[in-house]
């Protein structure tokens, strides 16, 4: 998964552009963005605690749902 496409989609939360994306991901961004990688992808997520606390950040979560996608 490409950071383009990970800033995309966090931007529907809040409609916002996607420079207004913050680099920090919260928590109900971290919700919107793994309901919305389900949605657009097909897949139920199945993450686990590691995975999820990798994911504070949009670079965090570009690598994490790249790694689980590539195996799905």
């Amino acid at each position: 998964m490409e950071r383009a496409e990970v800033v995309e989609l966090l931007a529907t939360y809040g409609d916002r552009t996607p420079d207004q994306v913050r680099e920090r991901i919260d928590s109900l961004e971290l919700a919107w963005l793994l309901h919305q990688v389900e949605q657009r992808h097909a897949v139920a997520l199945d993450l686990d605690d590691d995975s999820l606390m990798r994911m504070t950040t949009v670079d965090g979560a570009v690598a994490v749902l790249s790694e689980v996608l590539s195996r799905a």
